[in-house]
């Protein structure tokens, strides 16, 4: 199944092409249509996203109350879902690199808990253009 994402700059295409296109039923509902199917598929994702994080959250709690319990392998919630989804580590480079990624994420978190949206003086839009220049879905014409 190939997962569909639409940007913003395709919801912006798709309603130019509404407001140009407004005397044309097929192609409207075609739209249409392809907006209802990219929904379906996000709320699905979603589902799935929230059931994942959902079983990632147990175990993370199952742990910390097993290591609160005095448990003699605390970490064995955690390891077991990590090892069904596949996501641990195999190498002592891939330990690095979780790491690394862990300390970096935290920094990224700590600078949008400060600043939540964003807007800083230099934030002029640049980052939007330049996410919105290509399309990867074509309206029917």
């Amino acid at each position: 199944m190939e997962v569909s994402i639409m940007t913003r700059s395709e919801f912006d295409d798709i309603r130019a092409h509404i407001d140009a296109e407004a005397d044309h039923p097929g192609d409207l509902l075609r739209v249409a249509r392809s907006l209802l199917n990219d929904l379906e598929d996000a709320r699905m994702r979603e589902a799935t996203l929230r059931a994942y994080y959902l079983r990632l959250l147990t175990a993370a709690r199952a742990t910390v109350a097993a290591e609160a319990a005095g448990y003699p392998e605390p970490l064995t919630f955690l390891t077991d879902e990590l090892a069904k989804r596949g996501q641990l580590p195999t190498s002592e480079d891939e330990v690095n690199r979780i790491l690394a990624d862990a300390h970096t994420a935290a920094a990224l978190l700590a600078c949008l808990e400060e600043n939540p949206f964003g807007a800083t003086p230099m934030n002029t839009g640049g980052a939007r253009a330049r996410r919105c220049a290509g399309t990867s879905r074509s309206l029917p014409r």
